[in-house]
């Protein structure tokens, strides 16, 4: 099998280039495929991936370690599937798998012919309610749900079609079906959701408690922003000694964890350049729930027995980290005995109680050298809010009247999270009543007119006609760039890196330092970007304009400029951190969208404009090295 594995292997690598043949991923992908060990992901070139999924298939691989797209494969059955976690992210937020996923991807296991059953082990790594396992293990398959939005692209193309009316597709389309259908549902809750509102009583006038609340939360903003200056690595890693309290509150998953004690701290050689706050792990004794899971603890609760608690060192990232005491403590140098971590735990809890509003934290100025202009300026914010807080009648209203001020505010923001409910079912209400849509029609309606891609009655001008090419891209700024002249100075290949910040939408926290030459252009894409958000929100569209402009990132910049310079695929690789598969995925964007663009300047009848993007959609399929890419993109 080895034999056959290697033959498999060099035969396919044999179309690849010298150079390409010694990109990382070739060479470590052999080592581990003789052994019969796979891995499967969106990073990996389309050749190695395709080479995994053939030996897959023909039962040269053992083991697979792949992601969640692979379950979708039905001709790829395994005997059994393991599943490291049962949590996933899933682009918003950390959830437990839904029962569809767990049934999509366990029902990998069992092959036809070969084994009597399929087996499928779930690896529990924290704990988890009967509830939710029992939802998640019924493999009930997830509701199929339209996800039809509306884009400027469908508006502008049904605009231009002389007998489409958007709003007859729009109430004949299964969104709106679907709505209709769960209208008297959706009143229904809405109707339960306000009398849990209202079974929600406030025992003080609730403008004072939503005042007193905001208060509370507009200042604990502001310390976060404090905090995101002040434990920088540079400031704060002088002052991680073994034995200093530290604060430690996990945002991510709405975590605080409180007052603990720092026991270690290391510097991370495998995070990638940019990720400061990951870069370090800082070991912290903390208060946790006992059998809690190692990777996911728990933090102790209010009024907790003490027998459901213990003390565990819980490695932390900076991020996590809340505050920063000046006091230090007593720590012994092995403390892996559970009650030497008790002791120094009742030490914990000591301090806590003689500074019954927090121990003293590093002066940000005069410990940690902070030398950021705009810290006084927030510190100053803080100190103007909490004066506000402390000044406040509610607190004293609650004392006289016997009422926990604590309570009090669980209680509103109780109301609040049922307020959030009632406010999403209402839209959907609306939505099935066939108000939300025909509202957002007319808002991007009003949105192309500001813009000039419509006129006033609705009739698409030149600027409409070239949108109506683009589907793959932000069709209004690409158009807004091409009308603003902003290509017109470009070489095909600086064109081709500032396309690419359109096409390149992965996470990556690498530091970018652009030339001027491809700098100034991605700051008019900046500004053009700016702009259409801004107005935008003007027509009362939610966006928020910073996260627009943010989406159109240069990342990816320097490698497609290079690549039409001629460099190597070998070589544009050591230039990022980015996956060898996520650059081809680049390109491939990159290429359609330079066919789009064609097609847009030509129906404007530009034929410089048309010749440049022809030009670049060459260089991006030629680069230098014609055959390599070629098994790449599968061209």
């Amino acid at each position: 099998e080895k034999s056959i594995v290697e033959e498999v292997f060099t035969n396919a690598m044999g179309v690849l280039g010298e150079e390409d043949r010694k990109l990382p991923q070739v060479t470590a992908a052999l080592p581990l495929l003789k052994r019969g060990i796979g891995i499967h992901h969106s990073g990996l070139l389309p050749v190695v991936k395709e080479i995994v999924e053939i030996l897959f298939q023909e039962g040269l691989l053992k083991v697979l370690f792949a992601t969640e797209t692979f379950a979708m494969g039905l001709n790829m059955p395994a005997k059994t599937v393991i599943f490291t976690a049962m949590k996933k992210f899933d682009g918003e937020q950390t959830r437990f798998m839904s029962g569809g996923e767990y049934i999509q991807m366990s029902g990998r296991a069992g092959r036809r012919g070969l084994d009597d059953r399929g087996l499928t082990v779930v690896m529990i790594d924290e704990k988890i309610e009967p509830e939710s396992a029992k939802e998640i293990l019924r493999g009930q398959a997830d509701p199929l749900k339209s996800t039809f939005r509306l884009s400027y692209n469908m508006v502008l193309n049904l605009y231009r079609a002389e007998d489409a009316d958007p709003e007859y597709v729009i109430s004949r389309s299964l969104a709106q079906f679907q709505a209709d259908l769960a209208l008297p549902t959706h009143q229904k809750k809405l109707a339960e959701l306000q009398a849990r509102r209202d079974a929600i009583a406030l025992p003080a006038e609730e403008p004072r408690v939503k005042e007193y609340a905001n208060l509370r939360r507009a200042a604990e903003l502001l310390r976060r922003q404090i905090r995101d200056i002040t434990h920088r690595a540079n400031h704060v890693t002088p002052f991680l000694q073994p034995g200093r309290l530290a604060r430690v509150r996990d945002e991510g998953e709405a975590d605080d964890f409180g007052w603990g004690v720092i026991i270690n701290f290391l510097k991370r050689s495998n995070v990638k350049k940019g990720a400061d706050g990951e870069k370090y792990s800082v070991d912290i004794l903390l208060c946790v729930e006992a059998g809690s899971s190692k990777d996911r603890p728990v933090p102790a609760k209010r009024g907790a027995a003490a027998e459901s608690l213990e003390w565990r060192v819980v490695p932390c990232s900076l991020q996590m980290l809340d505050g920063i005491s000046a006091i230090k403590l007593f720590v012994p140098n092995d403390i892996r005995a559970l009650e030497k971590r008790a002791v120094v735990g009742k030490s914990v809890n000591e301090v806590c109680r003689r500074f019954p509003d927090g121990p003293p934290l590093l002066d940000p100025f005069e410990d940690l050298k902070v030398e950021d202009k705009d810290l006084k300026k927030i510190m100053r914010k803080v100190e103007v809010l909490d004066d506000r807080i402390s000044g406040h009648p509610l607190p004293k209203l609650c004392e006289e009247g016997g009422i926990d001020l604590t309570d009090l505010l669980e209680a509103y923001n109780q109301r609040m999270q049922v307020d959030k409910e009632i406010k999403a079912i209402k839209h959907m209400v609306k939505v099935g009543q066939g108000i939300i849509l025909k509202d957002e029609l007319k808002k991007y309606t009003r949105v192309l007119r500001r813009l000039g891609f419509i006129d006033e009655e609705n009739i698409i001008g030149q600027k409409g006609r070239t949108a109506c090419e683009i589907n793959t891209a932000d069709e209004l700024v690409v158009t807004e760039l091409i009308f603003n002249g902003s290509f017109n100075e470009l070489t095909p290949e600086v064109t081709v890196a500032l396309l690419s910040c359109f096409v390149f939408d992965e996470r990556n926290d690498e530091d970018i330092n652009l030339p001027e030459k491809l700098k100034s252009p991605f700051n008019t894409l900046t500004e053009i970007a700016k702009n259409v958000a801004t107005i935008t929100l003007d027509c009362k569209l939610p966006v928020n304009v910073d996260e627009f402009v943010a989406k159109f990132q240069p990342n990816a910049m320097m490698v497609m400029y290079e690549w039409c310079m001629g460099k190597t695929f070998a070589q544009i690789c050591t230039m990022t951190s980015m996956y060898e598969g996520s650059i081809i995925r680049c390109m491939r964007r990159l290429d359609e969208l330079m066919r789009q663009l064609v097609a847009a300047a030509k129906s404007i009848g530009n034929a410089e404009l048309e010749e440049k993007f022809k030009v670049g959609g060459v260089e991006i399929e030629a680069g230098s090295s014609v055959p390599s890419f070629a098994i790449f993109v599968n061209r």
